[in-house]
């Protein structure tokens, strides 16, 4: 029998709350979009890319019962997503050129964005076509990118490890060199169950080919260091594995079930020599090795690619709080709680984004979620630069520093530690400022969380990347402390050269400066903020250095001593990352304002800029009371000045989140719907539940009618207590 649920039908106006808050907007939110999406022309490709998806005669692409379905039946469907994908693509000319060679096309990962759903096959795009990009000759490229623009060659990155992630230098994969009668070849080799590659994604049951990370043995034995190597792992005929190799998926995991992370174990795998990545290093035919640059540019090469996967973590926790600031603040504005009036005997509610404790938790974050993206963007820009300068090297160039590298990689390594984690904890403060609803699977929130989780893991865990942020930062500390005026003046290019002054100042002299806002109008400056991040920053990088060394006069040894600071340094490198992100924040909106925004825009994401600033002076108060570079009186003036920037983001929060753009297909959300109809639309998802498929439910007649009808639960006196 079908169910009976009396459902309203959901109405296409939408509700007058939202409108209301709509019309309070003091700036145009379609310039922010505009921004988000680098021009007007962006917004519009985008829109068209999100018609084709959402309009796609197949409706393959429907999200509606994602929820009710189990993991291998997504996977199917995601699979079955990602063909039809690439069948648009290749209809309008997404992922090659007007010559047909291969293009990285950001189409295409726009198109992925818009399907709203994981997809198994989306690293081949995201990190093995770059792999290949950045380490193949030219030979390797003409034959491996043909292949992986016609989809044949499906791809993934076989770095980590079952028992080693990001100690890249520990991994026990091996690459031998065997010279034979033609051409020789390579041996991979899992030698230790550890070695096993394990967590790649597209590994386990979609790739046919893997860029696995191993330990080059050349002809000689000598061990070389890590390379890439391309490894065929299933037929191109039907999709058997190779002889050799074993892989699957590693299982259910907390979120992103649609992808096959895999395991896999190579068992002594012949490959050509050719298949190891040759555009900086070569092994010939007889097995001797050698560089093709002098320079260390391929090494580089390898540490920017892992920083670029680094700068799209970062901008994902934008895209991630985004979204998930989206579906809370529309819903904050619809949900009303707690009687204010009462209007001719009817009681008016309260909208639950009028409460100051709603806007402290969510409109912090918001600030993030803009905060996040200029970082993002201006990292990804950098990288890209010095990408482009290490591919164009000659043998007798050398134009890209150890310093720069070393800060580029400082800044990816904190900015990935530190956005990741605020957006782990936004997406659930986000769920949980949604009250019961927000524990809904409808409300969109438990899926964006779960599929976010992986993050502050991946690509170095947040609890390891300030060890290597704070490694980098120390030399600059030595650096300034001997005056070494070469590298000072290459620090003096990078990221990290606003701690050269505030560092000579603290090791010249022991008064500590202190911040000079002398009203509480004072407070209310951005610049305050930035200096204030400045000087915490290089106040604890100092203690952390004096720390240590002393610790080290003292008799520890130096991993002893390195040791006992592993706390500061997470300190150091938040700090750090605070200074970046306000910063950065503040340079992109004055960019911005010669382009895409107008001066209203630019004002209302100022005051995101300033609600980011104070808010984490207050939440860290005590590194700025500690050495009394801020009074209590000043703190007081900045709690003071949080209530004044959250009512001044109050009237704009509804259109800042409507700045995203988010479709209502892309946010899959009962909560967070344009229209604010969202009652409708929890009881319209609840309709959709297998449970409610048939009267009476699943399981009565083989148990329940047990129990209620056949009596086996009916009192007949106290059985004895055995």
């Amino acid at each position: 029998m079908a169910s009976n649920i009396d459902i309203p039908t959901p109405r296409h106006k939408v509700n007058p709350t939202l409108t209301e808050e709509r019309l309070k907007a003091t700036f145009d939110p379609n310039r922010i979009t505009h921004l988000l999406d680098d021009s007007s022309a962006g917004t519009k490709r985008r829109h068209y890319l999100e018609s084709l998806i959402e309009n796609d005669p197949s409706n393959v692409f429907n999200n509606d019962n994602n929820n009710y379905l189990h993991r291998t039946d997504r996977h199917i469907n995601s699979l079955a997503k990602f063909v039809r994908l690439i069948e648009i693509c290749r209809s309008i000319g997404v992922g090659d050129d007007d010559n047909g060679l291969l293009k990285v096309d950001t189409d295409f990962s726009t198109l992925l964005n818009c399907v709203a759903d994981d997809l198994p096959a989306a690293l081949h795009w995201v990190m093995f076509v770059p792999n290949i990009l950045s380490l193949a000759d030219d030979e390797q490229q003409k034959e491996w990118l043909k292949m992986c623009r016609d989809w044949k060659m499906i791809g993934c990155y076989a770095q980590t490890e079952l028992g080693h992630g990001s100690n890249v230098r520990a991994l026990e994969t091996t690459a031998t060199f065997v010279k034979d009668k033609n051409d020789g070849h390579f041996i991979i080799n899992s030698p230790t169950l550890t070695s096993f590659k394990f967590w790649p994604g597209t590994l386990g049951r979609t790739s046919n080919h893997a860029m696995v990370i191993a330990r080059l043995i050349d002809g000689e034995g000598i061990d070389r260091g890590m390379h890439n190597f391309l490894v065929q792992t299933r037929s191109l005929d039907d999709h058997s594995l190779m002889p050799g190799v074993v892989c699957g998926d590693i299982g259910p995991k907390i979120g992103y079930n649609n992808m096959d992370n895999g395991f896999a174990k190579f068992d002594h795998v012949k490959i050509p020599r050719r298949s190891m990545a040759m555009r900086f290093a070569v092994v010939d035919r007889n097995g001797v090795y050698k560089k093709k640059i002098i320079s260390d540019a391929a090494s580089k090469i390898n540490y920017i690619t892992m920083m670029q996967v680094r700068s799209y973590i970062v901008r994902a926790a934008s895209l991630a709080l985004r979204m998930g600031t989206t579906i809370t603040i529309r819903y904050s504005a619809v949900r009303k709680q707690g009687f204010k009036t009462e209007m001719g005997g009817m009681k008016e509610e309260h909208q639950i984004l009028d409460y100051k404790q709603q806007q402290y938790r969510l409109f912090p974050l918001l600030a993030a979620s803009y905060c996040f993206f200029f970082s993002a963007k201006r990292v990804h820009d950098n990288l890209k630069s010095i990408e482009n300068r290490l591919m164009n090297l000659s043998n007798n160039q050398q134009s890209i520093s150890k310093i720069e590298v070393g800060d580029i990689h400082a800044t990816t390594s904190c900015l990935k530690s530190f956005t990741t984690a605020i957006t782990a904890d936004g997406l659930e403060d986000c769920r949980k400022s949604c009250g019961g609803h927000g524990f809904l699977a409808s409300s969109g929130l438990p899926e964006l969380i779960n599929s976010y989780l992986q993050n502050p893991t991946v690509e170095g865990d947040n609890a390891m990347l300030p060890m290597q942020v704070v490694k980098i930062l120390l030399k600059l500390v030595k650096d300034v402390q001997s005056k070494d005026t070469k590298a000072i003046g290459e620090w003096s290019k990078c990221n990290s050269s606003y701690l050269i002054e505030p560092v000579q100042a603290m090791l010249n002299r022991n008064e500590i400066p202190s911040c000079d806002v002398s009203t509480r109008e004072d407070m209310l400056d951005v610049s305050v903020c930035l200096k204030a991040f400045q000087h915490r920053a290089a106040r604890l990088l100092v203690n952390l250095a004096n720390q240590i060394q002393a610790e080290v006069m003292e008799g520890k040894s130096f991993e002893t001593a390195w040791n006992g600071a592993l706390i500061q340094m997470g300190r150091v490198s938040k700090a750090h990352s605070l200074y970046l992100l306000l910063s950065n924040f503040i340079d992109g909106i004055k960019e911005a304002s010669k382009t895409v925004l107008g001066p209203n825009e630019a004002r209302v994401l100022g005051d995101l800029a300033l609600l980011f600033g104070l808010y984490w002076i207050e939440k860290d108060s005590g590194e700025f009371l500690v050495d009394g570079y801020f009074s209590a009186q000043q703190m007081q003036w900045a709690h003071v000045s949080i209530l004044v920037m959250l009512d001044k983001v109050r009237p704009n929060a509804v259109a800042l989140v409507d700045a995203n753009d988010f479709s209502d297909f892309r946010l899959k959300s009962a909560l967070g719907r344009f229209d604010g109809n969202v009652y409708e639309a929890i009881m319209e998802s609840a309709k959709k539940d297998p449970l409610n498929s048939t009267e009476p439910g699943p399981g009565y007649e083989e148990h329940l009618k047990r129990l209620i009808v056949d009596g086996v639960g009916v009192y007949t006196g106290t059985a004895s207590r055995l």
